[in-house]
């Protein structure tokens, strides 16, 4: 929590995807799971389906992250005090990171010193003892680091890291990486790696340093795209197992055996023994390197495998793997042959993934984890009672965008938040019912899924069904209502009840969801009383769609969150209507508080494509074309009394128009002035509740307040103190309408987040003045870590104590906090 003298910040909620990068995840000891999501490492909880936080630092995309201990040396960690984590990003640079469990509370422990030159593509660690580990770093220029840590064991000491070694292992890129100690020969560590050729290089080394290569092992056909190493088995402690996968689809386990001492074993070299494998030395032992299986199954480039951790000591023979062939499968050796087997695969229903790029086991082995195509996550549990019956079922896991979240809008009455993304998709998100004390949120519904990087949104306002418009990269409007199968399942969520569309009423509503079409450029809407049958499609269901087909949608009312594959294809609302007159791709869109008018802008390098579209709500004709500005307009607003129009834009200026309706219903506009307001583009723009004051926000750093006088001319009544970075967000709530108080949440490029409170005073002398102080700055780790695109608080009644705002950035993050006044 972020405290202040008035006001207190609490987190709420976090929306993420996962970085669609293998080796992005990492399942530690501690029980939680690490991800990047963009250019911040995120957490998340697998018990409550929660992000918790993210850790700001990287400039760069993160690539991945791996937990010390991780779940393989869960055993080893039953109750320590502070849990590290290691990220690595396209620029090269690692950080380390310490939670402390105790606490819950993360720090920004140290950069790696050097850094690898080009991006960290996988890092491996082996936990040598609780407060010492060695850990390796692979990069895209086939440099691979081995490090030393050591971890503190008093609260006032400090970590340490050095650096044991640097190789360069290949002219080409390192992608997977694993660590291992040497059977029976504590101190001399073996260190895979595999690359973008069929071959896997071993190289041994000292605790001390310096790895040399030792032996390849050829077998694969395509490149080694994920490589493991397990721990000592009860039965064989002379020898470790190391499980490979490849673009080739297969899987192999290659058995890595002490066969004698250096002296009585050299004699013996014959060439039958090298048929069985390459043999190598190290300190006083010599090993040999056999194929134990071949593993054959998937239909796909298998991206990862990963032995299950031990749980006492002990490992079991048993090996996670995950394909792009969208399935997971856990291999074992039969009891009686020793025959290595699939024994469970889950994942080959769903249609969603477009594969899988990583599967991880919890450190218990009771659940496995898989990150898709989609930056979703795919979480299984074993229910089964017994050994003998393993039921493997789906689990709720977090989700959210996979690419920079553009803009974000709350339901008329703020049940539920809307948002839109690069990543072609609109999502709905939304707190579901629960026993805990905490509210838990969840996605709700993915209403629109595009072919095209959708940009702005804008919920319509007023009575009736739930609608909203959206303009994604293209020059078409789209208007989209809630279908039945959304309204049902909206009575589950925490706001439920009837909201702001009451029961009686939803009657109406014929249309149950929304079929995606084969472009996913529209969707098409399924009607209640029509056909159960699914449609024959192409006459006789030949043809073209045979090879990829889009899978029939099965709206339902769901009474518990949905998984992705329900997501993805059956929470879809049909389009009801296009509205084309823009000549670029549309950049703003709003709709005014009665729910009679939607403007909407586009991108723009002249003044003819700076026109600003009208649209009268229910007919969807164009009923105005504003002009003024002469470059793209950023964003729109209207007055709360809806009689005022608000522009902004990147040629520097705002406007204001005063719309009029006639008697008839006609709707006149007149431009009532326009001004020269910052020094760079004016990204934002947001109205006072209680009066025709508003703020505006700029690349020049600064927040200026503007009010409109009794004789129609603005006047600049405050700017706020210029701030660290450009001001890409702000929004301007109400606290109390007697004081004409308020707060203003200011979002930077940098991520940060701050509240100002502000005081409108309005004197028949002066005219109107304003005062403001600062209420808050939320630290680093509650905010995103890129800019922020936009802030919007929860419609709320006046002079609440409690205000809830929601923010989206870069960072791929949707955000909600809850403050305290």
């Amino acid at each position: 929590m972020s405290k202040n003298t008035q006001v207190e910040a609490k987190r709420v909620f976090i929306g993420a995807g996962c970085n669609r990068v293998v080796n992005n995840v990492s399942w530690g000891a501690s029980g939680l799971v690490s991800f990047g999501a963009q250019n911040a490492v995120a957490i998340f909880c697998p018990k409550t389906a929660q992000i918790l936080t993210t850790l700001p630092g990287h400039k760069a995309s993160v690539n991945c992250t791996h937990w010390l201990p991780s779940a393989k040396f869960a055993f080893k960690a039953k109750h320590l005090d502070r849990h590290y984590l290691l990220s690595g990003d396209t620029d090269g640079v690692i950080i380390l990171w310490e939670l402390s469990t105790k606490s819950n509370n993360w720090r920004h422990v140290l950069q790696l010193p050097q850094s690898h030159k080009k991006g960290v593509t996988c890092i491996t660690a082996f936990m040598c003892s609780e407060t010492n580990a060695m850990f390796a770093s692979g990069s895209s220029d086939g440099v691979v680091n081995v490090w030393d840590v050591s971890f503190p064991s008093k609260p006032s000491e400090e970590c340490k890291v050095s650096c044991l070694d640097s190789i360069s292992a290949d002219s080409k890129a390192i992608v997977t990486l694993s660590l291992a100690e040497l059977p029976q020969n504590p101190g001399r560590f073996a260190l895979a790696m595999g690359g973008l050729d069929n071959k896997i290089k071993l190289y041994c080394g000292e605790r001390t340093g310096k790895f040399t290569s030792v032996c390849e092992l050829k077998g694969h056909t395509d490149w080694i795209r994920s490589l493991d190493f397990s721990l000592p088995t009860e039965e064989a402690t002379n020898s470790i197992m190391l499980v490979s996968s490849s673009q080739d689809k297969v899987i192999r386990i290659w058995k890595l055996v002490l066969v004698g001492d250096v002296g009585s074993w050299q004699r013996e070299i014959t060439l039958a023994s090298y048929i069985e494998g390459p043999v190598f030395v190290s300190g006083r032992f010599t090993y040999q390197v056999s194929v134990e299986s071949v593993l054959i199954g998937h239909e796909d480039w298998v991206y990862s495998v990963e032995w299950q951790p031990p749980v006492d000591h002990h490992q079991p023979l048993s090996i996670l793997s995950a394909s792009m062939d969208k399935t997971m499968m856990i291999w074992r050796p039969e009891k009686k042959t020793g025959v290595w087997v699939n024994v469970v695969c889950v994942g080959e229903l769903s249609h969603c993934a477009l594969g899988f790029y990583g599967g991880h086991w919890s450190p218990d082995g009771v659940s496995i984890l898989a990150h898709g195509y989609g930056g979703s996550f795919h979480l299984w549990r074993n229910v089964g009672s017994s050994k003998e019956s393993e039921n493997w079922q789906m689990q709720k896991v977090p989700s959210g965008h996979f690419a920079a979240v553009t803009d974000i809008t709350w339901a008329r009455t703020g049940e539920y938040l809307l948002s839109v993304s690069h990543d072609q998709t609109t999502r709905v998100f939304s707190s579901w019912k629960s026993d805990e004390e905490d509210e838990h949120w969840h996605e709700l519904a993915r209403p629109q899924v595009h072919g095209h990087d959708i940009n702005c949104v804008a919920m319509v306002q007023g009575k009736g069904n739930h609608r909203f418009v959206s303009g994604a990269e293209e020059k078409v409007v789209r208007v989209f209502e809630a279908p039945l199968s959304f309204l049902k399942t909206l009575k589950h969520t925490c706001a439920g009840g009837e909201g702001s569309f009451p029961e009686n009423l939803q009657a109406d509503v014929q249309v149950l969801g929304a079929n995606m079409s084969a472009l996913g450029l529209s969707q098409k809407p399924i009607y209640l009383h029509s056909s159960s049958e699914p449609l024959e499609r192409n006459g006789g269901g030949e043809g073209l769609e045979t090879f990829e087909t889009v899978p029939e949608a099965a709206p339902v009312e769901l009474k518990e969150p949905p998984i992705e594959d329900q997501l993805a294809f059956h929470t879809l609302w049909p389009e009801s209507h296009k509205l084309y007159g823009h000549g670029n791709e549309l950049f703003s869109l709003c709709c005014d508080h009665n729910g009679s008018l939607v403007a909407s802008s586009c991108k723009a390098q002249s003044a003819a494509m700076a026109e600003i579209w009208l649209w009268e709500v229910g007919t969807w004709k164009a009923v105005g074309r504003l002009q003024s500005h002469s470059l793209t307009v950023t964003h729109l607003e209207f007055s709360y009394d809806d009689t005022l129009l608000l522009s902004v834009s990147r040629d520097r200026h705002f406007s204001v128009f005063s719309i009029q309706r006639t008697d008839d219903g006609e709707v006149s506009h007149k431009l009532m002035a326009k001004v020269e307001a910052h020094k760079r583009i004016i990204w934002a723009c947001s109205w006072n509740p209680y009066g025709h004051q508003f703020a505006t926000s700029s690349r020049d750093k600064t927040v200026k307040i503007w009010s409109i006088e009794k004789d129609a001319h603005v006047k600049q009544v405050l700017a706020l103190p210029q701030f660290g970075s450009s001001v890409t967000a702000v929004a301007w709530t109400g606290l109390d309408q007697k004081e004409k108080s308020g707060c203003i949440a200011v979002g930077m490029e940098s991520g940060l987040i701050e509240l100002w409170n502000i005081k409108i005073k309005e004197t028949e002398e002066e005219g109107t003045t304003a005062t403001a102080a600062l209420a808050l700055r939320l630290e680093p780790f509650m905010c995103h870590v890129s800019a922020v695109n936009r802030l919007a608080w929860r419609p709320t009644e006046s002079n609440q104590s409690l205000l809830r705002l929601t923010s989206c950035g870069d960072d791929n993050c949707v955000r909600v906090f809850d403050f305290k006044f």
